[in-house]
């Protein structure tokens, strides 16, 4: 068979291989005369020489590309054309580029560049999409304003920056702002807008929209106040105000990631943009208050100061997601959002960072930037500013980033450029810092204590285990925020921040009267893992005890975990001790009752799996199910009366609203109804189905009634109901999946993917049935090897069309080496089926051959 990893293997790009551009753009002027199967592209681009940069090569990149005519001041030329671009010879000084091209937008599935969505045109260049659109330097360091002109019978046409002259079936657009070709955007469709304004502190009226399709205008209403929050906080928190006289949002169906932040026209996919109480769960209200934040962000941290080269892509997402959870902080529950943080961390990130995945949060090199759009990049890249303003305080942060947005204003910056600013502003030597972008993994921090006549001293040991191509770790920089509690339950020593520089290190605490219990790692302060030993007193005491909501919430993490650990490699009975501090931790009602909910939550398989695996088990998926059911069951039956009445007392009166307040009181009452409906035989999820007039009470009870198989009736009504909803549907498509029992959730997916609402082009749709396949350990890693061989069919299937969506998916594979001889067998030949298939994009070949070479 034809090998088609190096059919479509692609040249691997250095960081250390960076040269600056050769020619760079001082304006450009696109013209769109749109078609479906045939849109004309004509570009006006102004060149001229780059005195840091060598013209020895005239290269533009092009994928995809008809090329009907080119220009150089006007004069017809013949360029060297290639798959990948054009090469030709220019004048030795500034020139004017013309060219003209044709493209298919209908036939664009792979969702990059310009393509149709439900009859709408859209783009997304982000990270190598326009070169699919015309002819261009597609790389961020080449920053130019545009002019766009469009030309359709549309009724809404839409680009960057703000509008200029318009009439029958044209409009013009230009944005003032030098931008990178990945922050252009194009809109046009029959289209409603849902209009607002907000004035800015220096008193400028920007106009607000949300462009939707015809019937989606009720539900709006909640991202347009998300945007106005964010544009509001920005201005007072970090004194950036909006630059443009309009701001455009649109909601497009077919969208490979949540939303992209181009400059004045953000696209959003629909499910990241549309909420209403009827259809969306107080979890999409917060994702999308939360996703509108983040984009918004990006106006400075993005576009005005964007990347020097894709090497440097934390330096915008990571610092927007560090951004964007200080406004959730703000927003909602502060500790509830850490906790939640940290959740999501440990899920994605950590492991990647222990797979064959892993790589530094600036990556040295790669082949396909695409995969490269990681949770390392984002969430790891998001602690290590968190880390850095601990380290330096609140103060000399805010007055790096005032240096940082004076400095770098319309620049294409890196790393170095945003360390130097904290180095000038508070005189530290960041140099090892800088090893959180440059070394791959998660330190282990190992924590062993003494105590000798009234001092307790902490020793600290960190180690990095060897990543792919990274085998000898330096140490790290570690903030570690401790705080010490007496015997009595009060703190004796308030949260003191460590700082941890060599391999091992010791820190002590004099003049105690007695031996404290140390509360470590106070709100996270560094993404690592904390290895202690502790017995179940010290944190039985610390989840009753701890002023830290986190360590507090941590310690009963930790009680869970062992005990879950013994049922499932001793078949011990569920934990007595952790079922009797959990119960009174939940009758606690000075707590927040969205904090209460998390700590009923039980640590997820996958994580399960890890510990088991770190500790010289060879996890098997079906145990972990059974023993996590095990302990639900002995949950269920040890607080009967506490759930019932936390149930009760939670229920939210009156109209909804999604704000923090009522979504926590309904967090808890549903973890409530979960482990009830184990006993009642879902009698109260039946009526609470019955009653309720929003999707969260809705969807959390159809949930409980698939947990205990008793869904079938509710199922068919809840489709009935919305079948016309796209987004409610993807919820009906994922909980069938998710709630399958092991030995039937590879089946549930095959079967609904047999479903006549099944669109396999549509990213929401697949992720909601084969992404739930997926985040079913038991049922995926079913010793069948049913859910390997089924998500091997579709992945091949979906390649072909969307490169970027099978890329991510196949990630889903990326743990394979941790389980038995059996299973991994079955991984690698569905790996190798995969990788075999002639056409295989070098998006997917590239990540099934890191994931092979685990």
């Amino acid at each position: 068979m034809k090998d088609a990893a190096a059919d479509h293997s692609a040249e691997t790009i250095f960081l250390a291989d960076y040269t600056p551009p050769g020619w760079l753009v001082e304006d450009v002027s696109l013209t769109f005369r749109l078609a479906p199967d045939a849109t004309r592209v004509l570009s006006r681009i102004r060149f001229r020489p780059n005195p840091d940069g060598t013209q020895d090569r005239f290269f533009l990149h092009g994928e995809k590309l008809t090329l009907i005519s080119a220009r150089i001041d006007g004069a017809p030329v013949t360029p060297d054309v290639t798959d990948e671009g054009l090469t030709c010879a220019v004048p030795d000084g500034a020139f004017t580029w013309e060219t003209e091209v044709e493209i298919a937008p209908a036939q664009n599935f792979a969702l990059e560049g310009l393509y149709m969505s439900n009859g709408m045109y859209c783009t997304q260049c982000e990270a190598e999409g326009f070169r699919k659109i015309t002819y261009y330097p597609d790389r961020p360091d080449v920053m130019a304003t545009f002019t766009v002109r469009i030309e359709s019978d549309l009724p809404v046409m839409l680009s960057n920056g703000n509008p200029g002259a318009s009439g029958p079936g044209w409009t013009e657009w230009h944005d003032p702002w030098p931008k990178p070709a990945y922050l252009f955007a194009l809109v046009a469709g029959d289209l409603i807008a849902h209009p607002d304004s907000f004035t800015t502190q220096s008193g400028k009226d920007v106009a607000l929209n949300i462009w939707v399709r015809p019937g989606d205008e009720g539900k709006c209403a909640f991202g347009m106040e998300a945007l106005k929050k964010s544009m509001k906080w920005d201005e007072e928190v970090y004194g950036r105000e909006y630059d443009l006289d309009i701001f455009n949002i649109v909601a497009v169906d077919d969208f490979n990631m949540g939303a992209m932040e181009n400059k004045g026209l953000n696209v959003f996919n629909s499910s990241c943009v549309l909420a209403s109480p009827e259809t969306s769960t107080d979890g999409n209200f917060e994702r999308v208050e939360a996703i509108i934040a983040h984009e918004y962000f990006h106006n400075w941290t993005g576009n005005r100061i964007t990347c020097r080269d894709w090497f440097q892509l934390c330096l915008k997402e990571g610092l927007t997601v560090f951004r964007d959870s200080q406004f959730t902080s703000d927003m909602r529950s502060a500790p509830v959002k850490r906790i939640s943080d940290v959740i999501a961390l440990r899920a994605r990130q950590f492991r990647e960072d222990n797979g064959p995945l892993a790589h530094p949060v600036r990556p040295e090199s790669f082949r396909e930037i695409n995969n490269f759009y990681t949770a390392t990049v984002y969430e790891k890249g998001a602690e290590v500013i968190g880390m850095l303003k601990r380290l330096v305080g609140d103060e000399a942060y805010e007055k790096a980033c005032d240096l940082y947005f004076t400095r770098h204003d319309g620049q294409a910056c890196t790393i170095e450029d945003w360390l130097q600013v904290f180095t000038e502003a508070t005189g530290r030597d960041l140099g090892q810092f800088k090893r959180w972008y440059s070394q791959a993994g998660t330190p282990r921090l190992t924590l062993r204590e003494t105590w000798d006549e009234g001092t307790l001293t902490l020793h600290f040991s960190q180690r990095t285990p060897p990543t792919p191509g990274q085998t000898d770790k330096q140490p790290q920089v570690l903030p570690i925020a401790v705080g010490l509690i007496g015997p009595d339950g009060e703190e004796v020593q308030e949260t003191t921040l460590l700082e941890m520089t060599e391999t091992e290190q010791s820190f002590s605490f004099s003049g105690l009267g007695a031996r404290p219990v140390a509360s470590v790692l106070r709100g996270f302060s560094a993404p690592v893992i904390l290895q202690r030993d502790q017995d179940n007193a010290d944190r039985a005491f610390l989840l009753a005890h701890d002023t830290d909501p986190y360590c507090r919430w941590e310690a009963g993490r930790a009680l869970a975990k062992q005990a879950l650990m013994r049922m499932i490699t001793d078949d011990a009975p569920a934990d007595p001790a952790y079922l009797g501090a959990l119960t009174t931790l939940l009758g606690d009602e000075t707590l927040d009752p969205a904090f209460r909910a998390l700590a009923m939550a039980l640590p997820s398989e996958d994580d399960l799996a890890q510990s088991l695996a770190d500790t010289g088990h060879v996890p098997d998926p079906q145990r972990i199910w059974d023993k996590r059911e095990a302990m639900r069951d002995a949950m269920a039956d040890f607080m009967p009366d506490l759930l019932a009445q936390l149930f009760d007392a939670h229920q939210v009166p009156g109209r909804y609203a999604p704000e923090a307040a009522p979504a926590a009181a309904r967090a808890l009452a549903n973890s409530a109804l979960a482990l009830l409906s184990r006993r009642d035989g879902g009698e109260r999820a039946r009526v609470q189905y019955a009653e309720a007039d929003n999707m969260t009470q809705q969807l959390a009870a159809l949930s409980c009634l698939l947990s205990i198989g008793m869904a079938d009736d509710a199922l068919g009504a809840f489709y009935d109901q919305w079948q016309s909803d796209r987004l409610v549907i993807d919820k009906w498509f994922s909980l069938q999946v998710a709630f399958a029992a092991p030995d039937q959730t590879a089946a549930t997916a095959a079967r609904l993917a047999g479903h006549p609402d099944f669109d396999m082009k549509n990213p929401n749709r697949f992720r909601a049935t084969f992404g739930a396949l997926a985040a079913s350990p038991a049922g995926f890693h079913h010793a069948s090897g049913a859910g390997y061989r089924l998500l091997a069919d579709w992945l091949i299937r979906l390649d072909a069309l969307n490169p970027q969506t099978t890329a991510r998916m196949s990630t889903a594979f990326e743990t394979w080496k941790r389980f038995d001889a059996d299973r991994q067998d079955m991984i690698r030949a569905e790996l190798e089926r995969i990788l075999s298939r002639d056409g295989l994009s070098r998006d997917t070949s590239e990540m099934i051959t890191r994931i092979l070479a685990a």
